[in-house]
């Protein structure tokens, strides 16, 4: 794997995950093991995929709120309406160090609607108002850790007092 050496534990969770999915334990029941088995097989090679992009992506992060967790990769979100516990990929995607925003704390619910969105590719939006706007990750931090949210995995510089 290029980029991301993949430890065994990583790959353990990630076939116990594919494993698990009702789907593929439904085929395992009704005796279609082959397909069941390259199902799972597809199902791991897409989160490798998942992580490794995550992992490479300078805007890449996670956020849980009580919507449920989202991976944010900039052109595409990954995400499901369980927490981050019950979401391993995401799991794995914060345990690699991958930043990890969690709102749940946030009770500004407007304040936090009205943030602008990350920008996709790191690159800065010159414009930082209006509809559409985007700014850096560390600058979306800042606004959002203001108004409650925990940050993990903080990418931003340390500040000295």
């Amino acid at each position: 794997m290029k980029g991301i050496p993949m430890q065994t534990g990583v790959l353990r969770v990630l076939r116990a995950t594919a494993a698990s999915w009702w789907r593929h334990k439904e085929l395992r029941r009704t005796g279609q093991l082959e397909l069941a088995r390259r199902l799972e097989r597809e199902t791991v090679l897409r989160d490798l995929v998942l992580l490794r992009q995550v992992a490479i992506l300078p805007n890449a992060h996670v956020i849980c709120g009580e919507g449920g967790t989202s991976i944010h990769l900039g052109w595409t979100t990954v995400s499901t309406l369980a927490p981050i516990e019950r979401f391993p990929l995401a799991a794995l995607a914060v345990a690699r160090r991958t930043p990890f925003i969690d709102i749940r704390p946030v009770t500004e619910v407007i304040a936090f609607a009205t943030l602008p969105r990350v920008t996709r590719d790191g690159s800065l939006d010159p414009d930082h108002s209006g509809a559409g706007r985007s700014v850096s990750l560390t600058t979306y931090i800042d606004m959002v850790e203001k108004l409650g949210a925990s940050i993990t995995n903080d990418p931003r510089p340390r500040r000295s007092i």
